[in-house]
């Protein structure tokens, strides 16, 4: 038997069991089926990717021509593993200011957005078969354990608690776990913890590592909050540290560039917590060479020191988002209140409205049945040309009714057709 022939066995992995067992991403199956629809001439609705498109929504002004400056003054080379000097500065500063939280810039670690932030958080705190601790639809944790080999605890969570997992969600797991993944403004769902919520969690987090101290590794939070800037309707951002302060040792925060500045494609992200396992994140990422570039943070630096920028951009910005998911929402509560089967949750924060399509049983004018939720999405993206991503893509269950939508490729005047057209698509059910 040839050596080609050992390799192309059906009993011989070609590659690692992790990926070979990997799942890809949802969302960009989706999004390359209707790229490839769309490059037929099929006109669709595309709600499904959380990115932005830069004619609705440029960068900053003053970000792109500090990105410019900064790259015809020759900062081309390798920035310092951690992130540059100037950027840690101003970001110290920024979250005294702004959240009321006290980082030194030691305590602070930059990387090419919060993707691989995550990744350190996961590959510095767990071991394998370590548990993590989660709420369902969340975004990438299930993926994060695979990549880890960390063992999974998700706990799926409704609309009647905003989609935010609790303290008593969490308590029966939590002297096993070594790891609380939490987001707020949540992504899929674009929903917040509310201060009684995560002030419960906070406390049941500091009270479970009084009992570990000296006994075992503690159970920290990760906290990834890489919208909170984005909360609409006098809502307010809350987070652990702020409100338990005790809880410093434990939690170690991600956010960034890209979501509240259009600015996917900056790729500057930023962590901060415990010195001890900052200084660990840095040196795995060190590893991988996941630096945001030199040029893109002295930029952020700048633009981040410049007030007046800042504010200008976040107040035309901020509306414009919520705008559009208020737009949607009530068109799609107007359906709902006409007695159509849709069901939608009104805006809280981030650019994403949370909608239900309990479609499950019901008749196509052709006289299918849409026998199961993957059938109802494939209806709605076929017959009202409108794509979004089911709760699937996010952890929940087959069975899951709910969708995520997402406005940062949005124009203003496609909305009353998107409104239409799920309308037509409801109304010729039965």
């Amino acid at each position: 038997m040839s050596l080609n022939q050992n390799l192309t066995s059906k009993d011989i992995n070609l590659v690692s069991q992790m990926a070979e067992n990997l799942i890809p991403s949802e969302i960009i199956k989706l999004g390359n089926e209707i790229n490839a629809r769309k490059s037929k001439g099929e006109q669709i609705y595309n709600l499904t990717i959380g990115d932005f498109d830069p004619q609705l929504f440029p960068i900053p002004v003053e970000l792109r021509d500090f990105i410019i400056q900064a790259y015809m003054d020759g900062h081309t080379n390798y920035p310092a593993a951690n992130g540059v000097q100037e950027l840690r500065n101003v970001l110290s500063k920024t979250l005294k200011e702004q959240l009321d939280l006290s980082y030194s810039s030691e305590e602070i670690l930059i990387s090419g957005g919060s993707r691989p932030l995550i990744y350190a958080v996961y590959q510095t705190i767990l071991d394998p078969g370590d548990k993590v601790i989660y709420a369902v639809p969340s975004w990438n944790n299930n993926h994060y354990c695979h990549l880890n080999h960390a063992a999974k605890i998700e706990l799926e969570v409704g609309p009647e608690q905003n989609f935010m997992p609790r303290a008593e969600d969490i308590k029966p797991f939590i002297e096993d776990a070594y790891l609380l993944a939490l987001c707020s403004p949540q992504n899929p769902t674009g929903t917040v913890f509310s201060k009684e919520v995560l002030m419960d969690i906070s406390i049941m987090v500091l009270e479970e590592n009084k009992r570990r101290k000296g006994v075992k590794k503690p159970l920290y939070i990760l906290y990834d909050q890489i919208y909170w800037q984005l909360t609409f309707g006098g809502l307010k951002h809350e987070d652990p540290v702020h409100l338990v302060p005790e809880l410093r040792d434990y939690v170690i925060y991600i956010d960034g560039l890209s979501k509240v500045y259009a600015a996917t494609g900056v790729r500057v992200g930023w962590s901060f917590g415990p010195i001890e396992v900052i200084n660990k994140m840095r040196a795995i990422l060190s590893h991988v060479g996941a630096w945001a570039p030199k040029a893109e943070q002295i930029a952020t630096a700048r633009f981040l020191e410049n007030p007046k920028a800042v504010n200008d951009y976040l107040n035309w910005f901020k509306p414009q988002v919520e705008l559009r998911l208020r737009q949607l929402f009530e068109g799609f509560d107007g359906l709902h209140k006409l007695g159509l089967p849709i069901e939608v949750i009104p805006p809280q924060a981030a650019i994403y409205l949370t909608i239900r399509f309990p479609l499950v049983g019901k008749t196509t004018k052709e006289g299918k049945s849409l026998n199961v939720q993957t059938e109802v999405t494939q209806y709605i993206l076929d017959e009202c040309h409108v794509a979004m991503v089911p709760f699937k893509a996010f952890g929940g269950t087959d069975q899951s009714e709910w969708y995520r939508i997402s406005v940062g490729t949005l124009k203003l005047e496609d909305i009353p057709i998107i409104i239409g057209n799920i309308r037509k698509g409801l109304e010729q059910l039965h």
